[in-house]
């Protein structure tokens, strides 16, 4: 597969659904170029063409973890180009394994000579290809579910590095009690993330925004006034408190409607 095959493929599994021109502004080639690279393509079955537009033929059916990047797709690209935007060349990170962290280790893939440690079978996989990185896989043992691991060896390599930033992820949010995990292996994996970082990246689509939520969660660490929080829409009114003495950005949503995804 050639190089302009694979960024065609991985770009329109990001977002499901490119339109031609958008991918050859993105790939900066013209739109006669993008035609012909996915002709092939589509004839064998990586993509699907609809009305001037590449789908991506991905199986939603896959494991929950596929299943789950499927999910709220266009809220999670924005903020996954948002925090990328603020990873700069050289920068050395912690990634969770949630699905927003997935999407953000695509839009990574943009950045030169990154460090990366983390938990996640995907994401130390989408980038340890690129050219110049350094990852480090946390753990031996992976769960089959998402292909994460939190057995003894993923805390001692975590714990063995510092870095610039931490990119964590949530399972809900509360207004009350802040950002939460189902399980206290993701807790603790979070906490551990943080105590080597200089600065916590917290990526949450607003979706995760549950002021209702009676599921039973676990806290993740508070954040600090150097930390940020990443999301495609500003919160409701109950979660107004929430950042405490945290940033918060709203990323744009491509095709969002006008002041739909902002303060």
């Amino acid at each position: 597969m050639s190089k302009y095959e694979q960024d065609i493929l991985n770009t329109v599994n990001l977002h499901g659904r490119v339109s031609v021109m958008d991918l050859a502004r993105i790939l900066q080639v013209s739109d006669q170029t993008v035609r012909r690279i996915v002709k092939p393509m589509v004839e064998d079955g990586r993509l699907s063409k609809v009305h001037g537009a590449l789908v991506s033929t991905q199986n939603v059916l896959d494991p929950p973890f596929m299943a789950r990047m499927t999910q709220n797709r266009a809220a999670k690209v924005a903020i996954a180009n948002a925090v990328a935007e603020r990873i700069p060349d050289g920068s050395a990170i912690a990634i969770d394994t949630g699905s927003t962290s997935g999407f953000i280790a695509q839009a990574l893939r943009t950045r030169k000579n990154l460090t990366v440690v983390t938990n996640s079978a995907f994401i130390a996989a989408t980038l340890s290809m690129e050219e110049g990185n350094r990852v480090f896989m946390a753990g031996t043992q992976l769960r089959n579910h998402d292909g994460a691991a939190f057995d003894r060896a993923a805390y001692d390599v975590i714990a063995s590095v510092s870095v610039q930033a931490a990119v964590l992820s949530a399972s809900l949010v509360h207004p009350a009690r802040g950002f939460m995990v189902y399980d206290q292996c993701e807790a603790d994996m979070a906490g551990a993330m943080t105590e080597i970082a200089e600065q916590t990246i917290m990526a949450v689509d607003s979706t995760k925004f549950n002021e209702a939520s009676t599921s039973p969660a676990l806290r993740l660490p508070e954040l600090a006034a150097n930390d940020l929080i990443v999301t495609d829409r500003q919160p409701p009114p109950a979660f107004r408190a929430l950042p405490g003495q945290a940033q918060l950005l709203i990323a744009e949503v491509q095709g969002a409607p006008v002041g739909d995804n902002r303060p």
